[in-house]
């Protein structure tokens, strides 16, 4: 039998079709072959036919933004648990992960790169995983787990294949960022200011100079990679823009001018409205996090909200995070109830979950849409999409590469 005559086609058939442009959904069948979506359209016939009448066939979810080693916050559970037990719990949150119909992830730090070649050789179900490896950070800021007691607690404790992320100038950042790119790194994360979880920074506080910052992007263009920013204070957000970083993570403190640069530079925003909730939600449920910290997450959860209304309205390109791993891993889609709120259309927030956030990690000529050439990473729902609170519930099937890895039919 030749390989032509043994490749089996599955039409997806009866449903409506999201592509994860922005358009809005259409009566559609989808042709799959050898993993592939080959045709969209009507009159289409293949080997095997799967019905999904009364469904929407959308692209498999992006999240922009997870730390898959993570499981919350809570600083006892971090020091006490064996170093192993992270890569068992990334086995947990993959398949979570996977399970709310996301198929492609962005590792913002912590996985390396033997997780993300476990899932490609299906060693573990998961989504695929683009790598950070570890995030960069100066002494004292952000990512410094230096506290007053003397105590080093770093979020991601370096190991082989993950080294070790503080630079001080531009020196130590070129060094530390190559080797990032050595242990595997898909895009480089910096810290341009503090953040919410760090006690002794502030989000507004700015770091990294803007030769620091220049020095990574210069070496990660240098094979082919972007640099995303953990940036939530204003002038740090405006350094890294300068500087030329693809997107801005998080994007707390953004004003009209920083609004203006990142229209004018196309810089993406990543926003993670979920993360602040996510550290409320776990103090209110007992986990051991620093006072400072839980005052923080209360003090910007507007302010953020106020931010991204803006941008929206302006126009920024927007993708789909949410820093799952500060709160729980499989609520991922809650996002896109956030993004609304914050006046994206249930289709604009559904596009940045998908098409878009696919053109965000540079591989949108693979997978993000549904047409012909695309890989077949699927999402099937119960119904249609317009109401996205309700989505994760209503999902009937999830597919990579043109078969069923989630059905619940």
């Amino acid at each position: 039998m030749t390989t032509s005559q043994s490749r089996v086609r599955v039409l997806l058939s009866g449903g409506w079709v999201f592509d994860g442009t922005g358009s809005d959904p259409g009566v559609a069948d989808v042709l799959v072959e050898d993993g592939v979506i080959v045709e969209v359209g009507t009159g289409l016939d293949a080997d095997t036919v799967v019905d999904v009448s009364g469904a929407t066939v959308l692209p498999g979810f992006f999240d922009c933004h997870v730390h898959l080693t993570a499981s919350g916050m809570d600083l006892m559970e971090r020091v006490t648990k064996p170093f192993s037990y992270q890569f068992y719990e990334a086995a947990r949150n993959l398949q979570a992960t996977l399970a709310t119909g996301v198929t492609t992830v962005r590792d913002a730090g912590g996985s390396d790169l033997g997780i993300q070649q476990a899932v490609a050789d299906d060693l573990m179900p998961g989504p695929r995983v683009l790598l950070a490896i570890n995030i960069i950070g100066q002494t004292g800021g952000h990512t410094d787990g230096w506290f007053a007691s003397g105590h080093d607690l770093p979020l991601s404790l370096p190991h082989p294949g993950r080294p070790a992320g503080i630079a001080d100038g531009p020196d130590e950042m070129r060094k530390v960022v190559r080797s990032m790119l050595r242990a595997g790194a898909d895009v480089i994360k910096i810290c341009t200011t503090g953040g919410v979880l760090s006690p002794r920074d502030e989000p507004t506080h700015t770091q990294f100079t803007p030769a620091e910052i220049e020095v990574a992007v210069q070496e990660a263009a240098a094979v082919g990679r972007d640099v995303m920013a953990h940036a939530q204070g204003t002038e740090g957000i405006k350094n890294a823009v300068r500087a030329g970083v693809r997107s801005i993570e998080h994007g707390i403190f953004l004003d009209d001018e920083t609004i203006s640069m990142m229209l004018e530079r196309g810089t993406w925003l990543v926003p993670t409205l979920v993360a602040p909730r996510a550290v409320l939600e776990a103090a209110a449920a007992g986990a051991n996090l620093p006072p400072v910290v839980v005052e923080k997450a209360r003090a910007v959860s507007e302010i953020h909200r106020d931010s991204v209304r803006r941008a929206v309205e302006a126009g920024v390109n927007i993708a789909l995070g949410t820093d799952s791993g500060v709160g729980p891993h499989g609520r991922n889609l809650e996002e896109l109830v956030l993004m609304q709120e914050c006046g994206m259309t249930p289709t604009q927030a559904l596009a940045a979950g998908t098409g878009r956030a696919a053109q965000l990690c540079r591989v949108d000529e693979t997978v993000g849409r549904i047409a012909p050439g695309q890989v077949a990473d699927l999402v099937v729902v119960d119904g249609d999409v317009s109401d996205v609170a309700t989505l994760p519930g209503r999902i009937r099937q999830v597919w990579q590469r043109g078969k069923v890895s989630v059905d619940r039919t």
